[in-house]
């Protein structure tokens, strides 16, 4: 009897590791139109989908993008949401489409998001 309550922990430990493992490092990507109204809502690291819209021209490190739908918008008046990414790493390329991980740093002109992990998935030709 002793051997089936073992065979049944070991396994039961066993499905959990595997859960764990296979499970590991998959959050939620949140869209840029979903964090532009509130970013302080959101704490700690988290992954946001956008299109780099391009670099700013005062700080080499700091970059916009914005939400993927927008791609869609053609007319002139599209309420684009540019949120500003700060870092360390090279700029991704202009229309590259990113999942960008790290977090919400409050400044004296409101958030960016400071990047720990930026993944570029394709381009898209925007611009000229």
């Amino acid at each position: 009897m002793k051997k089936y309550i073992f065979i049944a922990v070991a396994l039961v430990a066993c499905m959990a590791l595997s859960y764990a493992l296979f499970f590991r490092g998959h959050a939620k990507v949140l869209q840029v139109s979903q964090v532009a109204s509130d970013p302080a809502a959101y704490s700690g690291t988290v992954t946001v989908a956008g299109i780099m819209a391009g670099p700013s021209s005062q700080d080499p490190t700091l970059f916009a993008i914005f939400d993927l739908e927008e791609l869609q918008c053609t007319t002139t008046n599209c309420k684009k949401f540019y949120l500003p990414v700060k870092t360390q790493g090279p700029l991704p390329k202009q229309g590259d489409e990113l999942r960008i991980s790290g977090s919400f740093v409050k400044t004296a002109d409101g958030y960016f998001l400071s990047a720990s992990n930026i993944k570029i998935l394709r381009n898209h030709k925007i611009g000229g």
